[in-house]
């Protein structure tokens, strides 16, 4: 069956990014191919397709190894999520949006940002498909921003990464008719993070019933991780008896350890003798990777459960973890190195938040009941509540 050729190809469709299965009619192929997740038929392709991602990439290689597979345009291609058709794109827009994903590349930065930049560029490009890319302008990115991040209400966060990639795209393509050091990036909002309760915390993992749920809030909220950090854990990386665990080549490609919590060894031998992981530590269908909307799904049903009214992400469970040290009284430049932080200041913004010192703080009010109790007579109770 290796002579039976199956071309994967990259396309636009139905407003997201999605990889189509070409083959000549073969009927152990189809039905080998309706075993495929959510995937679907079209008569405007002719063709089977599924959404792309890494995952389902490795999922198709897997059910269909025995047939010869032809990927290269799928993996030379980057991932675009963006708003906008790349259908409308001239080859010449595509060979400089890849030239831009292989730049990005030859200056080794993570797998993310350079998805996540090549996605920006292109949504911007694609936006003006009608125009030469060296004809975009100022303006026309000021008019960008206007019509697509404004009226959608993205994320000021978001704006600053757009900023950010164009940027070097500039560098990458000097013959852009805007000047990088025009593009400002907006202010950073100021929020502090949204912490729950050391008794939330607990009540989270009790409510949470599923042996292999329960362990992932327990070890995210217990070593502090990134979601990213979770996902990528290998086994290996798991030292039980010096109760540590190294987190290799997280963000900004920093390694560390962090510690394991004791009252965490019962849960993880459980966890380890019921799943039997291969590889990571947590692990989806066929041994894959665990995706972190699954995480996030099911957190949000524990805190359903868990009667906590708060918006929790997995990354509420890692401000959580550090501002419970800090209420501990552990140094903050302790904390800042089991969260991996770069900077001393982006660890500060748990001091607003823990509530260890703020709790020292009388309020003037209880300082002028007390003072006015103080004076009247022993035998009378005077209080604010009207008794």
């Amino acid at each position: 069956m290796k002579n039976v050729v199956i071309t994967l190809k990259p396309k636009y469709y139905n407003k997201a990014e999605q990889i189509l299965i070409c083959f000549d009619y073969n009927k152990a192929i189809i039905e080998k191919v309706r075993m495929l997740p959510h995937r679907k038929w079209s008569y405007n392709l002719s063709a089977w397709y599924v959404k792309r991602s890494p995952e389902m990439l490795q999922i198709i290689r897997q059910l269909l190894h025995n047939y010869s597979i032809d990927d290269s345009e799928v993996v030379s291609t980057p991932q675009l999520k963006i708003a906008h058709d790349t259908s409308l794109l001239t080859q010449d827009q595509r060979d400089i949006l890849n030239g831009f994903y292989k730049y990005l590349k030859g200056k080794r930065y993570s797998a993310s940002t350079i998805e996540t930049y090549t996605a920006l560029v292109a949504d911007l490009v694609a936006y003006y498909h009608a125009e030469l890319t060296t004809e975009i302008t100022h303006k026309h990115i000021e008019l960008y921003i206007e019509d697509v991040y404004i009226k959608r209400k993205y994320s000021i966060s978001k704006q600053r990464q757009l900023i950010s990639a164009l940027k070097i795209f500039k560098t990458f393509y000097p013959e852009l008719s805007y000047d990088s050091l025009d593009l400002i990036r907006p202010t950073r909002d100021r929020r502090l993070p949204e912490v729950l309760s050391k008794e939330e915390v607990i009540q989270l993992i009790q409510v949470t019933k599923n042996l292999k749920h329960r362990a992932i809030i327990a070890i995210i909220y217990s070593c502090g991780f990134r979601i990213s950090e979770l996902i990528n854990l290998e086994l290996h990386h798991i030292d039980i008896y010096r109760r540590q665990i190294f987190i290799k080549n997280s963000k900004g490609r920093k390694d560390r350890y962090v510690i394991i919590a004791e009252s965490f060894l019962p849960l993880l031998h459980n966890y380890i003798r019921t799943y039997e992981p291969k590889r990571y530590f947590v692990e989806g269908q066929k041994q894959q990777q665990y995706s972190a909307e699954s995480v996030r799904q099911f957190l949000k049903r524990s805190c359903k459960l868990a009667k906590i009214y708060k918006r929790v992400t997995p990354h509420t469970l890692r401000h959580s973890y550090a501002t419970h040290l800090l209420e501990n009284g552990i140094d903050l430049r302790y904390i800042q190195e089991l969260l991996g932080h770069a900077k001393p200041e982006t660890t500060m913004i748990y001091t607003h938040v823990a509530k260890k010192d703020l709790l020292m703080i009388k309020s003037p009010l209880d300082i002028a009941v007390k003072q006015f109790m103080a004076t009247e007579k022993e035998n009378t109770k005077l209080g604010i509540s009207g008794t």
